[in-house]
């Protein structure tokens, strides 16, 4: 009886130890797994594509739980997104800013929740840094500079003249109003073009929403209004540039030859219209930021240091390269 009961107790004390034991191990598991809310501002190109399906990738080969949020081109929709989050207690807040400000209410309330929150891809304005921790991403303003680098020293080794008058005429698309892509290439390109006055002459400039039907409908405006007196299209991004030919090609001129085309992003598509001959270059904006989005917000959570912005690389390819690059390409 007596080693009856012993063995019973013995038993019985095996199996508190493994429950103990199983227990432990699903909360070292638990903790082991960061979950990340991420608002996406929406999918208006084939570069916001790219950078989507970086970010859920690097999140499933980093072993993060991905909360994922499409913001449909709406800030009030981000807004809801990021509140959202702070309700689960998700770890860390990740989001693309659709425009610059309006941001200091919730990301304050994050703040308050102890959540930190990670800045990609675009900028934003607040009255007080603290309220994230870090920005990963792309140098919209140094884009807009190597654009209009680009562009200067091509009009001058080629001798180009202008079709009208004495100045090269330019039509700009530019990107989502308010937005810091916009707001940077702007800044970067027109700096240039403020010193180079006596050269380049603007004659229209005006969103395209960065989305290739917008770009087509502004360029085929932009051809009513001017016509051949057109020399330059500088595109804010590859889609509006895309849609721009089309508008071009449908009034019977040549887009690359009759009208320059320069843009930014770098996406496949632009590479294509280089190799045919109908763009003249592309400054490129790397979408490709999940990886180390993913690294720093597990330094953040670790409680390394981190740079408070940490930028992509990114290169310039005009036409002549086309061919060359195009297999290299991951987007």
């Amino acid at each position: 009886m007596r080693k009856l009961i012993a063995l019973v107790l013995a038993v019985a004390m095996m199996l508190v130890v493994a429950g103990c034991g199983g227990a432990d191990e699903k909360k070292a598991d638990g903790d082991k797994q960061i979950k990340m809310g991420f608002s996406q501002i929406g999918a208006e190109s084939e570069w916001r594509t790219a950078n989507t399906e970086s970010v859920k990738q690097a999140a499933k080969d980093a072993g993060i739980d991905l909360q994922f949020s499409d913001a449909q081109q709406k800030q009030e929709n981000q807004i809801k997104a990021i509140r959202s989050f702070i309700a689960q207690g998700v770890d860390i807040i990740a989001f693309v800013p659709i425009v610059e400000t309006g941001w200091d209410t919730v990301l304050k309330e994050a703040k308050d929740a102890k959540i930190p929150v990670i800045i990609v891809d675009r900028d934003l304005k607040v009255e007080d840094d603290s309220l994230y921790v870090a920005k990963i991403g792309t140098n919209m303003e140094t884009e807009g500079q190597k654009a209009f680098e680009w562009l200067n020293k091509y009009v001058t080794d080629n001798n180009v003249k202008p079709h009208e008058g004495d100045k090269l005429n330019l039509v700009i698309l530019e990107g989502t109003v308010g937005s810091t892509a916009a707001l940077g290439r702007t800044k970067g390109f027109g700096d240039g073009l403020a010193a180079n006055a006596d050269k380049y002459n603007v004659l229209a400039s005006q969103t395209g929403e960065f989305t290739r039907q917008k770009g087509q409908e502004v360029m085929e405006s932009f051809l009513k209004s001017y016509g051949n007196k057109i020399d330059i299209l500088f595109a804010h991004n590859d889609d509006m540039a895309l849609g721009a030919i089309q508008a071009i090609e449908a009034a019977g001129m040549k887009p690359g030859k009759d009208i320059i085309i320069l843009s930014i992003d770098g996406v496949k598509g632009i590479f294509q219209a280089m190799i045919e001959g109908k763009a003249n270059c592309t400054v490129e904006c790397n979408p490709l930021q999940g990886p180390l989005l993913m690294e720093t917000a597990k330094k953040v959570l670790a409680g390394e240091k981190v740079d408070k912005v940490v930028y992509v690389e990114e290169g310039v390819f005009p036409a002549d390269v086309a061919e060359k690059v195009m297999p290299e390409r991951k987007y």
